[in-house]
């Protein structure tokens, strides 16, 4: 026999659960809640938007955009100044469609031209031509060949570093009556001479058919540079930035106003 034993709840005898009490959070005067919007035009940005200006940049990139809103800014003195006066594209084309006819041997070129001529010396036949025209690098081979007025035609980069190295090649130039420009960029005449980099490269003559057009570049270096007088006496810099500028021309107008109340007043 099995009891099977139930308890039956009395009708009406159950109560209520009471709700539970909620406890007043505190509320922090200093660092109040401020629930985020994720809705549109909310807390979310909008995709596509440029945030570069909240990146935090590597410090050398800090540096160097540093470095150039300061030359900016600085009053800068004509001789370093004259380097941001490099000649146009166009013009510099021109130059450099000129100087790859005159690059140098490379080394394994000029090791096959000794062998060479070694080798006719040694049967007695002709040696071949001696080296023709081509470039000149090297600050130090440079400046002595501009010293010794060698050189037909200079070309400076301008944006060596330390631009010291190469800060009086131009004043050189000038007192020995030498052509020089200023161009774009030392890798740019590093290329044209198999190196890296190059802070000067020098013309001291070429082939019969291109005296013409060295006769032009001569020209104008003179005309840009070693006769320019207005480019030694510039000087540059002194840019303000945009917030500095707005101040200054709200400064100005003030100042205007004023001065015209009080010619107003003396009449």
């Amino acid at each position: 026999r099995q009891l099977n034993i139930f308890t039956m709840a009395k009708k009406g005898s159950s109560k209520a659960k009471a709700a539970p009490v909620k406890k007043a959070s505190k509320v922090d005067p200093l660092f109040p809640s401020r629930p985020r919007s994720f809705g549109v035009g909310g807390n979310i940005r909008p995709a596509g938007r440029d945030l570069s200006r909240f990146v935090r940049w590597p410090k050398y990139v800090r540096i160097q955009r540093q470095r150039a809103v300061l030359y900016q800014r600085l009053k800068v003195p004509p001789s370093i100044n004259q380097f941001t006066k490099s000649i146009g594209k166009n013009e510099a084309a021109s130059v450099f469609n000129l100087l790859n006819k005159y690059r140098p041997e490379t080394a394994a070129a000029k090791k096959q031209r000794i062998k060479d001529t070694a080798a006719a010396t040694a049967a007695g036949k002709e040696a071949p031509a001696k080296v023709p025209c081509q470039l000149k690098f090297g600050l130090k081979h440079v400046t002595t060949l501009v010293e010794e007025k060698k050189a037909s035609l200079v070309l400076i980069a301008c944006d060596v570093d330390p631009l010291e190295l190469v800060l009086w090649l131009p004043a050189l130039c000038r007192k020995m009556e030498v052509p020089f420009l200023i161009v774009k960029d030392k890798a740019r005449l590093g290329t044209l001479v198999h190196q890296k980099t190059a802070a000067v490269v020098a013309l001291t003559k070429v082939n019969k058919e291109d005296e013409s057009q060295l006769k032009i570049f001569q020209d104008l270096g003179n005309e840009k540079f070693n006769k320019n007088t207005e480019l030694l006496r510039k000087w540059g810099g002194g840019i303000m930035g945009l917030k500095t500028q707005a101040k200054l021309d709200k400064r100005a107008k003030a100042v205007a106003i004023d001065e015209a109340k009080k010619a107003a007043s003396m009449r």
